[in-house]
């Protein structure tokens, strides 16, 4: 049975019960650690809990409350290393996942609640593996629960904006960079070639990009996350290596720029790449650009409409950090956005971007 109509999901049950599942190390891979208390949870709401088996000890949890849902409220199970229990401190819960992303599932949970109680039964939720690394959850996702999804009029999936609605994601691309030197010793260094020197030049090069910037997506951006080069400091390197990731503006052609700057005899590999994304805009809801990628672009597919909102409670400023939080206020202001989200897209007011 769900909860008593009139019965409100207060800051306090959110907390109880976001405690309760950050209790559980479910960093990428071992996501089925917190299932116990996920389904305790959905069973609380009396919802329908199915699971998909998307790797070995690693479930897809769908919830409905009707057998045909409108609209999916969903976010990711995992969390990234390394695990931080959680401890509580009056109306602040520290620990991994606070806010990325048990901390969404809590007030998803919550809202879906209120909305049940109101008498909207049409609503369902999807918690996904994999979110931090490779989405793989979101893609079987998709392929399993689209014939249960055929009415969904729009899916919001949850991530720590700070309560604002996410006017759209950046793409993601990395590349990989090699040069090729010629081995010699230290101590007779004309008889090489350096790897490391043209590629720090190439790097130096990469930086003079102009930045490009998107009024609703915010600015185009690269890091130089990996460096590898030599076998020894008394040896002249004979490779060098660097991993770059661009986030990514539509239009973006930083992969030419990096292969038109690339020195002689350099290599450049494009690892991977997903395009970037725009999403709806809602009247009476407060929007901003978010620095980084979610599972929304998969998710949306989902939708009848195309239609996906990407927002949650909580920052992203301290999401992956040691000082990972989220208060009981943030929760509640949460919850009542949710409620007021799904109200609007049970009506279908909303603009999807071309």
């Amino acid at each position: 049975m769900a909860r008593r109509n009139g019965e409100e999901t207060s800051a306090a049950w959110m907390l109880d019960r976001l405690a309760a599942l950050c209790a559980f190390d479910t960093t990428t891979g071992s996501e089925d650690n917190g299932l116990p208390p996920l389904r305790a949870l959905l069973t609380e709401l009396g919802a329908d809990v199915s699971l998909q088996l998307v790797a070995p000890g690693r479930h897809n949890v769908f919830a409905q409350w009707s057998s045909a849902p409108q609209i999916l409220f969903s976010t990711h199970l995992d969390t990234v290393p390394p695990f931080i229990p959680p401890t509580r401190n009056g109306d602040f819960l520290h620990g991994r996942g606070t806010c990325d992303a048990k901390g969404q599932l809590v007030c998803q949970l919550a809202a879906i609640q209120s909305l049940l109680a109101q008498g909207h039964t049409d609503v369902a939720w999807l918690g996904v593996v994999g979110e931090e690394t490779d989405s793989i959850g979101a893609q079987a996702a998709v392929a399993h629960f689209a014939a249960r999804c055929k009415a969904l009029r729009g899916v919001v999936n949850g991530e720590p904006t700070e309560n604002l609605l996410a006017t759209g994601q950046r793409g993601a691309l990395q590349i990989k960079l090699r040069t090729r030197g010629i081995p010699a010793h230290s101590g007779l260094p004309e008889l090489g070639r350096s790897a490391i020197w043209p590629m720090l030049d190439w790097l130096q090069r990469l930086r003079g990009i102009p930045e490009r910037l998107d009024a609703e997506l915010g600015p185009e951006i690269w890091n130089l996350g990996l460096l590898r080069c030599g076998e020894a400091p008394n040896v002249v390197p004979a490779n060098a290596e660097a991993l770059l990731f661009v986030r990514a503006l539509p239009g973006c052609d930083f992969a030419t720029a990096v292969q038109k700057l690339a020195p002689a005899e350099a290599e450049v590999v494009i690892v991977s790449q997903s395009p970037a994304d725009r999403y709806p805009t809602m009247a009476g809801f407060r929007h901003a650009f978010v620095p980084f990628g979610s599972d929304a672009p998969r998710l949306r597919q989902l939708a009848k409409s195309n239609t996906v909102v990407l927002v949650g409670p909580g920052s992203i400023r301290v999401a992956h950090t040691a000082d990972e939080c989220i208060t009981g206020a943030d929760l509640a202001a949460g919850k009542d956005l949710l409620i007021r989200l799904g109200h609007q897209l049970l009506a279908e007011r909303v603009r999807i971007p071309l």
